[in-house]
């Protein structure tokens, strides 16, 4: 693409025997552009490229035309919300932000009011001053948001943003980085969750075992998966009484209790998360933590695989 801002030409990583990446090609612009492949496939190692943490063993990548591993004004051009987390100890998430912005150069009270800007924009106004270290999960995903956005880089990459997010968090957060693509920024989401990217973008980079497979083909994908149920694992208070109520749902097909919350497969994940919000929001089902475990999307890349 002509507006192209990352570029990947046949890149390879491995580490001693082991082959992370193989031939992987592709260029980014503008706009949204998901990450998707099961665990192992390979994706943190791609974002670590594209973020300048790695050099290739083969091939290059550009940012801007410039080598991100080895540019400083290129890696000033990236924001990145990492899935591992590593709050300092005492800090509030206003002092976190605030300290982030310090180390792109802002300084005193410029640095405070853009920290204080972020941390609401995020959803985070309220809880600004309490210490990050006590924030729950979703809460930690939306500063870890703030703090990528903080020196306003042009390229984006979150790393399974919407992990432990309640549904009304996880919406907030599909259409805050819907609405980053639209400002123009290039914007990279790493997924194992094939109905978490497609609500933020059509456009999909599909990754397996090292290898890119294809690149923007969600309907093609989406019709593999009809005929597969996908798995969302819940914990709630009450955890009886609110997989009961679920459970009559025309959507949820299973229902099963495991570990400390309960799975639920269903055909529609969509119209379950919404139908689940509005089960929330009315007091019937007190959500303490959602996690999809799309564990069939693993046939689907086996399938494309041997296609």
């Amino acid at each position: 693409m002509s507006d192209a801002l990352l570029e990947v030409r046949s890149v390879s990583k491995w580490y001693g025997e082991v082959t992370a990446l193989s031939e992987v090609s592709f260029t980014l612009g503008p706009g949204v552009t998901g990450l998707l492949g099961p665990n192992g496939a390979g994706k943190s190692t791609l974002l670590k490229l594209a973020a300048g943490l790695l050099q290739p063993s083969l091939g290059t990548v550009r940012l801007g035309g410039r080598d991100p591993f080895g540019s400083a004004a290129a890696r000033a051009a990236i924001g990145i919300a990492p899935e591992l987390e590593g709050f300092p100890e005492g800090m509030t998430g206003l002092q976190f932000v605030t300290a982030m912005l310090r180390l792109h150069g802002w300084r005193g009270s410029a640095a405070r009011g853009r920290a204080r800007k972020l941390i609401e924009s995020v959803g985070l106004a309220d809880a600004r001053n309490r210490k990050a270290e006590g924030y729950s999960k979703g809460m930690r995903q939306r500063l870890k948001l703030a703090q990528a956005l903080a020196h306003d880089p042009l390229f984006l990459i979150l790393d399974e943003p919407l992990n432990g997010m309640d549904p009304p968090g996880r919406r907030e957060m599909i259409d805050h980085i819907r609405a980053l693509g639209a400002e123009g920024r290039t914007v990279l989401v790493s997924s194992h969750v094939l109905h978490e990217v497609e609500a933020m973008t059509p456009r999909l980079l599909l990754l397996n075992r090292g290898r890119l497979l294809a690149e923007g083909v969600v309907g093609e994908i989406r019709d593999l998966m009809e005929d597969r149920p996908h798995q969302l694992w819940l914990r709630c208070a009450d955890a009886r009484a609110a997989a009961a109520r679920l459970m009559a749902l025309p959507e949820v097909e299973a229902l099963r209790f495991q570990e400390e919350g309960f799975l639920v497969e269903t055909r529609r994940p969509e119209r379950f998360l919404e139908e689940l919000q509005a089960r929330a929001a009315g007091g019937e089902v007190a959500v303490e933590e959602l996690e999809p475990r799309d564990e069939n999307l693993q046939a689907v890349f086996d399938y494309l695989v041997e296609a």
